[in-house]
């Protein structure tokens, strides 16, 4: 439970949001090599969809993935669905941290299925909970567009 809900739904899931997102994301990760970019189905989903459209606007095409809550008992019983493959380097993406349990089961299911997790890209770090530092502990780098800090200064600044 956090003192702070972020809503980031509401900008991931519109146009102009799925452009600005998608641009600040692939700049984030445009020199890792990485082969694809996604995470935990629902928060992650618009976001690896908007930054694998921008990369094949900007000529460096990296697929998107889906890491599912649950695995199906039917199909292909896969629990990522995309095209990746052992090996491939990957970005996982989520849209807030709080405690990183969400992220860090996207990254548990990426590595169960082979993949190389090389960074963690969110678009809210909440800063509470350990978040970030759990998920330091998996991975090697972790970045957040904005903080609840930033998002605090910036609203003190509109109302003084």
């Amino acid at each position: 439970m956090s003192r702070f809900y972020f809503n980031c739904k509401r900008v991931t899931l519109d146009p102009e949001g799925q452009y600005l997102i998608g641009h600040l994301v692939f700049a984030a990760i445009r020199n890792l090599n990485a082969k694809a970019i996604g995470g935990l189905t629902l928060g992650a989903d618009p976001i690896a969809n908007a930054v694998a459209y921008t990369s094949w606007l900007e000529g460096s095409p990296i697929q998107a993935f889906v890491v599912r809550k649950k695995q199906k008992d039917h199909g292909t019983a896969s629990l990522i669905e995309g095209r990746v493959q052992p090996g491939d380097r990957v970005v996982v993406v989520d849209d807030v941290i709080t405690t990183g349990g969400s992220t860090l089961q996207a990254i548990a299911a990426c590595r169960q299925n082979g993949l190389d997790v090389v960074k963690v890209v969110v678009l809210v770090d909440r800063q509470e909970l350990n978040g970030r530092e759990n998920i330091l502990k998996e991975v090697p780098e972790v970045e957040a567009l904005v903080t609840t800090e930033e998002v605090m200064e910036w609203y003190r600044r509109l109302h003084s």
